[in-house]
């Protein structure tokens, strides 16, 4: 198993909770039915500190490391990543780690 966590900043048109709350939205809608995506957990910060970094976090869970080429190829997910997310965000940084 494989998690992979994204954490979004969103630009300053976009960083409201009206703003990360659309984001949520929209990744509990479109993230589920991805290529190879076994589950996923979105969520926004839940003190100031971490609202001075990030706005969203989303952690995707992925039978294996093998599975991240067609998840980020899947046609759902470049549409959620080109097409939704990148006209509103400022940074994005994502890391993938082996899970039991």
């Amino acid at each position: 198993m494989i998690t992979r966590i994204v954490l979004f900043k969103l630009d300053d048109a976009h960083a409201s909770d009206a703003g990360r709350a659309a984001v949520v939205a929209e990744a509990r809608r479109v993230m589920p039915e991805v290529a190879g995506v076994r589950a996923i957990e979105v969520g926004v910060p839940a003190d100031a500190e971490s609202l001075r970094s990030w706005d969203v976090s989303l952690i995707v869970r992925l039978d294996a490391v093998d599975a991240l080429p067609a998840y980020q190829a899947d046609a759902a997910h470049r549409a959620f990543v080109d097409q939704f997310l990148r006209p509103r965000l400022a940074a994005a940084k994502a890391w993938n780690f082996e899970a039991p």
